[in-house]
């Protein structure tokens, strides 16, 4: 595996996801000298430039130098974008007798295609999360059965950089993951939007409402994720049958409120399957 340091990455779209895997990559180590991204739009390539002293250029034309010569190419396009990113990316590859390893973190596109429209199969999907942001990502990983262990490895260094990850065998299953942690943090943001207004229903104000929600939550996950009790034991040590909480898991209940969340993990699910058709084609 190629050490942090001396890692020769590139990046195809410098967007928000780009530049939170750019920033914890450097704070762990990785040289600025070795990093470099194409972006079209030039605010983005200023704030790159700016706050992590990397280069940046206005098209993969203008990588292709960097390309040649990277040991990972992060591509960090929107999946309707992707297609059109990898047929400027063949002309590039077309020119070198070495290719990098491509880290997708394109929701939905499949590695099949990818090979395709690259002629390149050292492919790994990534589907990493908004929170990595601030260095508490999570995220899945899938590698297509040419990729190396050294392209794993290099893979995980990368992601690791900005949170956990976790390995997954089947491609289907990368869908499974965008719909649980890639769309998840939008749900607990809409629970926490929900929470807050019941605060201030109650009576509470704003910022009240604001602070109490938010920390309930981040509190009750940190304490999950640290625990070794699983979060239904948790949740059962704090409902006292009859109590104020019991009170509310028997409304959520009634809701169904497992199902919903169920049915929602679903349909995110099968749209990333969608996706993969649909742009796939």
């Amino acid at each position: 595996m190629t050490s942090l340091s001396n890692l020769k990455i590139s990046f195809i779209g410098g967007g928000n996801m780009a530049s939170a895997l750019i920033g914890g990559l450097i704070q762990q180590g990785a040289q600025a000298s070795h990093i470099s991204v194409a972006d079209p739009f030039e605010p983005t390539r200023e704030n790159l430039e700016k706050n992590f002293k990397i280069a940046t250029t206005a098209n993969i034309q203008g990588l292709a130098e960097n390309i040649k010569d990277a040991d990972v190419l992060v591509l960090a396009v929107k999946p309707q974008q992707f297609k059109e990113a990898a047929s400027e990316l063949l002309a590039v590859f077309n020119q070198s007798s070495k290719k990098p390893l491509c880290l997708s973190v394109a929701a939905g596109i499949r590695t099949q295609d990818m090979a395709r429209w690259l002629n390149h199969t050292r492919l790994i999907r990534a589907m990493p999360n908004t929170p990595a942001l601030i260095g508490q990502g999570m995220t899945g990983l899938f590698a297509s059965a040419e990729a190396t262990q050294e392209d794993r490895n290099n893979a995980e260094s990368i992601c690791s950089a900005v949170g956990k990850i976790t390995w997954v065998n089947n491609e289907k299953q990368i869908d499974d993951i965008t719909a649980v942690s890639g769309s998840g943090p939008a749900y607990v943001f809409a629970f926490i939007e929900a929470l807050e207004k019941a605060a201030i229903a109650q009576g509470l104000s704003s910022d009240q409402a604001r602070l109490l929600a938010t920390q309930t939550v981040l509190g009750a996950a940190t304490l999950a994720s640290q625990s070794t009790e699983s979060p239904g034991t948790l949740r059962e040590r704090v409902t006292s049958k009859g109590g104020t909480t019991y009170a509310a898991l028997q409304v959520l209940e009634k809701l169904n409120w497992s199902g919903i969340i169920g049915e929602a993990v679903a349909a995110a699910s099968a749209r990333g399957a969608e996706m993969g058709e649909e742009f796939g084609k």
